[in-house]
């Protein structure tokens, strides 16, 4: 049986608003509306006026639309639509003003800044130290400066420091009397590291002022000078800690801490 396009076409539903609405955006030969759907401009005679304005709307070729909606949908989404994407911006617009992991307090970083200039060490050398002596001093209600003040006497800033005794890095812990602060299966070599050196100072250093109660025997307890009657080296790290803390900008009249 012979059937041609305008036989099947006659016998079709009229188009709905879709329909008209994807013709439109296929650009197809425009033909008027009224001609396509004109119980449906009757319907609604705003869109009709409106429509009327432009002269005519496109009609798609049979299958057509049916075949770009098939390519739309099969298209993959862009990644800037990808949730994680969309995670990433909103944490950073949650916290657009939240402070790096690690950042050195404002008094600290004036004390970062003296040493760079003082002892001829780069800010990023000598950051990390002073960021763990920030945190480790404080979990063990130790004034900061105080351990900084230690560094600066015992290495000068210096990570790499090994001396004739055999203490290593910044605080000069002699590894084989404190095994147990570094940890186990830990070689000497992680004493070089700046935050494992200050960490296990610190912890030393608590040790000293539980045994002895006072900071300056707590201090001769670190330096191995605990015979020392005129107590040289606490009066030398006292020194330097009341130096930084002017450099700090801290005021020197407020409650001494624990460390002081």
């Amino acid at each position: 049986m012979d059937v041609r396009y305008g036989d099947v076409l006659s016998q079709q539903a009229e188009p709905t608003a879709s329909e008209l609405a994807m013709a439109s955006v296929l650009s197809f030969a425009p033909r008027r509306v009224e001609e396509v759907a004109p119980s449906f401009a009757a319907a609604v005679p705003s869109l009709a006026a409106s429509t009327r304005l432009h002269e005519s709307l496109p009609v798609a070729a049979p299958g057509l639309v049916e075949r770009n909606l098939a390519r739309v949908v099969a298209e993959p989404v862009p990644p800037v639509f990808h949730q994680p994407a969309l995670r990433d911006i909103a944490a950073l617009v949650d916290n657009p003003f939240d402070e790096e992991e690690g950042a050195l307090s404002d008094e600290m970083a004036r004390v970062r800044d003296w040493i760079a200039d003082t002892y001829r060490v780069s800010e990023e050398a000598i950051e990390p130290a002073l960021a763990a002596a920030e945190t480790h001093a404080e979990e063990l209600g130790f004034d900061p400066l105080l351990i900084v003040a230690i560094m600066a006497v015992e290495s000068s800033f210096n990570h790499r420091a090994v001396s004739n005794m055999g203490a290593l890095g910044l605080m000069q812990v002699i590894p084989r009397y404190h095994k147990d602060k570094i940890g186990p299966n830990r070689g000497r070599n992680v004493l070089f590291d700046p935050e494992t050196n200050v960490r296990v100072g610190t912890l030393v250093l608590q040790e000293g002022l539980q045994r002895y109660g006072t900071m300056q025997r707590a201090l001769q307890y670190y330096n191995g000078s605990l015979k020392d009657s005129k107590a040289r080296y606490p009066r030398k790290v006292m020194a330097l800690k009341k130096r930084l803390m002017l450099i700090a900008g801290r005021d020197s009249g407020r409650a001494p801490e624990q460390a002081s």
